[in-house]
């Protein structure tokens, strides 16, 4: 009966949840036992024969997880048990030969390697899709002038599709950072004991080569009985960089749909409830999960940074958790992803409510402008501040429009005509670099997508 909800079903897609599952878990074990037999028989260090029985029965599909399991009751060792049953299918001149030079931790590491390999084959195209659908909403709406907000606080203008271009150039980094961090995360042990390919000898580094080059991962450089910890931790600190940017726009959105603002709204499908007591709400409920799961994704940072310090060449402190840190990292990134991507998808964008929302403040969001206006017309800085401040706020107590003010005000009048102030009442006017800052996203988006 699941217990977790990632168990039963509720999150995660059905292709990077099978990655982690026990029977693919113990076929990536087996497949790393068949690749050192092969690799370990090109180079004389176990015999051609032997190699090749070791290697079609690991990958012969006969060997099951409840077999291991009933092993494992014996032997309390999990990767004992996983060897024993390749041995019972292996002739008596094979069996000396299985897993031969190896730890139980070249088998585990390793393994965790191959599962997050296939993992970020999953993972990276999504990243790069949301990228790009935030690219091209950043397009569509460049030259809509919206509120900008600071502090919570209505500051200036800004293009509505720059808040998208922002977005999109964080998850193009992240793209980047994924594809530079591979070759420190996804790497191959075959090193024994305490790291030093003890019973391999001179030839150790090279079967590690040959092993890596068959599984498409990369041969660590150096190790202990296990590769270093910094790397889980990296990738695990990768992944909540992720997580942390998929939660900074499900809160924006979040925002941005609440009653006051309404400039969006999640996809509300037909038949959706919102409340079980209020009929009317449109919560924007998946938003809000990718915020919930991101708290998850980021406390596994601690773990993952505690892990770093073992004793000498190893202990366990780190094992355990980490059956709970890996695959629920991915597994909830993969959820993140996932309703990101049906949020963007149906994501609807009042353009009309954005532009009421400038009017908001009756027109001191231009407060910026006519205070750069009056610098150069040759008023003091301080001075123009406040006057505007001055102007602002005895508009504000009087429900009065800030233009209107300005006009009555015979210090700012005197350097600034109705004219010139018409202009700088126009929005459209300070989208500024706006048009030119979203190009140079886009084409930094279609670049990582190339690449």
């Amino acid at each position: 009966m699941p217990i977790l909800p990632i168990d039963s079903g509720r999150y995660g897609s059905e292709e990077i949840k099978k990655i982690f599952e026990e029977q693919s878990r113990l076929d990536y074990q087996l497949e790393f036992e068949a690749s050192v037999a092969e690799s370990q028989s090109k180079i004389d260090i176990i015999p051609a024969a032997a190699a090749k029985e070791i290697a079609q029965k690991a990958r012969s599909g006969k060997i099951t997880v409840q077999r291991v399991k009933k092993l494992e009751a014996v032997s309390e060792h999990d990767t004992a048990a996983m060897v024993e049953a390749v041995s019972e299918l292996c002739s008596n001149k094979a069996k000396p030969w299985i897993h031969y030079g190896l730890t139980s931790y070249d088998v585990v590491d390793t393994t965790i390697s191959m599962q997050l390999r296939d993992s970020l084959s999953i993972i990276e195209p999504k990243i790069g899709k949301i990228a790009f659908m935030l690219a091209d909403k950043a397009t569509k709406y460049r030259n809509i002038p919206a509120v900008g907000r600071t502090h919570g606080q209505h500051a200036s203008i800004i293009s509505f599709g720059l808040k998208f271009a922002v977005w999109a150039s964080d998850m193009a980094n992240h793209i980047s950072r994924i594809r530079e961090m591979k070759r420190r995360v996804l790497v191959c042990k075959t090193l024994g004991v305490v790291g030093t390919g003890s019973l391999m000898g001179k030839k150790a580094l090279k079967a590690q080569v040959l092993v890596a080059k068959k599984l498409n991962l990369y041969p660590i450089e150096a190790a202990t009985q296990v590769v270093s910890r910094e790397r889980h931790a990296e990738f695990i600190l990768c992944f909540a960089l992720i997580a942390s940017t998929l939660d900074k726009i499900a809160v924006e959105i979040r925002n941005l749909q609440r009653t006051e603002i309404a400039e969006v709204a999640e996809p509300f499908k037909e038949g959706q409830m919102g409340s079980s007591a209020v009929p009317v709400k449109r919560n924007p409920i998946k938003s809000e999960r990718i915020s919930s799961l991101a708290r998850i994704l980021k406390s596994m940072t601690g773990v993952s940074l505690e892990n770093i310090t073992l004793w000498h060449e190893r202990d366990l402190s780190n094992s355990a958790n980490e059956r709970f840190t890996i695959p629920m990292a991915v597994i909830l990134l993969d959820e993140m992803l996932n309703s990101m991507t049906k949020v963007l998808a149906g994501l609807k964008i009042d353009v009309k409510r954005i532009v009421e929302n400038l009017e908001h403040t009756k027109g001191q969001i231009y407060a910026e402008f006519v205070l750069n206006a009056l610098v150069k017309k040759g008023m003091p800085r301080l001075h123009a501040y406040r006057a505007i401040q001055r102007t602002a706020f005895g508009a504000e107590k009087k429900n009065a429009h800030f233009l209107d003010a300005l006009l009555s005000d015979k210090d700012i009048s005197s350097k600034l005509k109705k004219e010139e102030l018409k202009v700088i009442f126009n929005p459209k006017s300070h989208l500024a670099a706006s048009g030119q800052i979203i190009d140079n996203v886009t084409r930094m988006v279609k670049q990582v997508r190339r690449t």
